[in-house]
């Protein structure tokens, strides 16, 4: 990949072919990345910029080249210290070189957000709609939610809305971590099973060559203070969101043990509760869809076929429909 530099900071990315790549400087002296096509599509469809989850970045091409199929534009951000941001800026909340996807506060990605939907709209596109996964789709819930009037749409695959552990966990174990997340944030208090990434990636047996640095089969660890602020994130959605655009939920249609190695973890979501999910919905706004896929892993675009067909056909669909 050569560094030749386009119009508006624009660069090859490391995807290869026509996929760009562009830094986009947070006030806080951190860095975001944004990536898309160097593509033209003509009408006046919104555009899309999706927002990955944790221990991820943007490498799902099927899925952009599925929204650009449909007229949509489509964009993907890398959230500062994740994917092709890690290790760039200053000045950011933690060392994103230390400590990859790690931040004490989720509002900070407010800042990314804001950034890349000024880039999006820069680029000629009035409308906008978020589709975040997992932790991208806690976060884009809580943008939306402070953004009123700023999206057409918000589509959420998999969001974390709830800690997928026993209620010792979800209770008494939150409120330790509450406390020690604010006197030694940078803790590790736990970490993710590795099967999940393993049976995704193409060494280990799977359909994706994902870049093993920015998306590890071991992961990186949870820290302390990230925990407590994906949990009091969590309680704000508990209490209720008030997000003013249409809103589409997906999720597996099961659930599969969260722990281990098991047969079925691509075809159910071995990472978060489907109920959780499915049930917390409701509190984001009053225009909410919700949709079940059957045979759907956490990351529903990486679901075996026909399961990552069916997500994508609901999603642009249903955008169709409401956009």
């Amino acid at each position: 990949m050569d560094g030749t530099r386009r119009a508006g900071g624009w660069r090859p990315d490391v995807l290869g072919g026509d996929w760009l790549a562009r830094d986009l400087d947070l006030p806080d002296g951190a860095v975001a990345t944004l990536v898309r096509r160097e593509t033209e599509l003509a009408g006046d469809r919104p555009a899309v910029l999706y927002v990955h989850g944790f221990i991820d970045y943007f490498f799902q091409t099927h899925v952009a080249e599925a929204v650009e199929a449909r007229g949509y534009r489509f964009y993907a951000l890398d959230l500062r210290g994740y994917g092709r941001s890690i290790g760039k800026g200053s000045g950011a909340p933690s060392r994103p070189d230390d400590d990859p996807n790690f931040v004490t506060d989720l509002a900070v990605y407010a800042q990314d957000l804001d950034a890349a939907a000024r880039a999006v709209r820069a680029e000629g596109h009035e409308r906008l709609v978020v589709l975040g996964h997992s932790t991208g789709g806690l976060v884009a819930s809580l943008w939306a939610d402070a953004r009123p009037g700023r999206l057409a749409a918000l589509v959420l695959n998999s969001p974390w809305f709830e800690l997928n552990k026993p209620w010792v966990y979800r209770g008494p174990v939150t409120w330790v971590v509450d406390v020690v997340g604010r006197v030694a944030p940078r803790l590790v208090v736990g970490g993710l099973d590795p099967h999940w990434a393993q049976a995704l990636h193409s060494s280990t047996g799977g359909e994706w060559g994902f870049d093993l640095a920015w998306k590890p089969i071991e992961g990186f660890p949870v820290r302390a203070g990230f925990l407590r602020t994906v949990r009091r994130a969590h309680a704000r959605v508990a209490r209720g969101l008030h997000v003013d655009c249409p809103v589409l939920v997906l999720a597996s249609a099961r659930s599969g043990p969260a722990t281990g190695w098991h047969p079925e973890l691509l075809t159910t979501d071995s990472v978060l509760d489907v109920g959780h999910i499915t049930s917390r919905a409701a509190r984001l706004g009053d225009d909410v869809t919700v949709v079940s896929v059957e045979g759907g892993a956490h990351d529903l675009a990486l679901s075996p076929e026909p399961a990552r067909s069916t997500y994508l056909r609901e999603v642009l669909d249903w955008l169709d429909a409401r956009v």
